[in-house]
């Protein structure tokens, strides 16, 4: 049976955020803890009013979720079934981020992958409504993230963002070059492709890894040329 059979037959029930869970160890910081259907049944729940927030769903949201879950093609009836129902739920979507924000605080790389495929969910059809953009930073809140790391992680995702690179890096455009350059390496540590799966990251977290790393790699380049600092490391 698949996974979205699976969640189809637990019906709403599944979708209860009252259920509380422990939290769990950082581990493998990236992946969720192995069979945690919960987990997917809260970020289906995320998914779904994500898609929902400016009052519609779209075919190329719907595909864009699919996409970031790698459903195979054979299940994609089931995964519509999965995604309205989680939008049937009464629960909101920050039980859904409160839910999985405490279970897997410990995993921050993990929170981060969530966040980056509800930004991708967001971008689908080509406009990031204002109600949007409150729901994804209101899901960094719940998920622990600064301010600092929203900005960044928002950069990574939608165009106006990207022209700052000192955005896309989470510093500020007054900081010594040292700084930017610890930040620079931290966040290239934390988010190069090969680590985030070795840490056993979902592999439908690959793409937005991929292009996060070139995104953060752009944008330190960028600050080194203003700087005249092209031979720099």
């Amino acid at each position: 049976m698949s996974l979205w059979q699976r969640l189809i037959d637990s019906g709403k029930r599944l979708f209860d955020v009252d259920v509380v869970d422990d939290p769990v160890p950082a581990d493998l910081e990236c992946a969720p803890d192995p069979n945690d259907v919960g987990f997917t049944a809260a970020v289906v729940g995320l998914g779904a009013k994500m898609a929902k927030a400016d009052g519609r769903v779209t075919d190329d949201e719907i595909m864009v979720f699919s996409r970031v879950f790698q459903t195979a093609p054979k299940d994609a009836a089931a995964v519509r079934r999965v995604f309205n129902l989680a939008q049937q739920t009464v629960s909101g979507y920050e039980s859904y981020a409160k839910k999985i924000g405490r279970k897997y605080a410990a995993r921050p790389c993990l929170l981060e992958g969530v966040l980056d495929g509800l930004f991708m969910i967001a971008t689908a059809d080509g406009v990031v409504t204002e109600d949007e953009l409150n729901y994804l930073q209101t899901v960094s809140e719940a998920f622990g993230f600064t301010e600092a790391t929203f900005r960044r992680i928002k950069a990574s995702h939608m165009g106006a963002d990207r022209d700052d690179p000192y955005h896309i890096l989470g510093v500020a455009h007054d900081a010594e070059f040292d700084e930017i350059r610890r930040v620079y390496r931290r966040l290239m540590a934390d988010n190069h492709p090969d680590r985030v799966l070795q840490n056993g990251a979902p592999r439908e977290f690959e793409a937005a890894a991929h292009d996060k790393a070139a995104t953060i790699t752009g944008a330190y380049a960028r600050i080194r040329a203003e700087r005249g600092l092209i031979a720099a490391n």
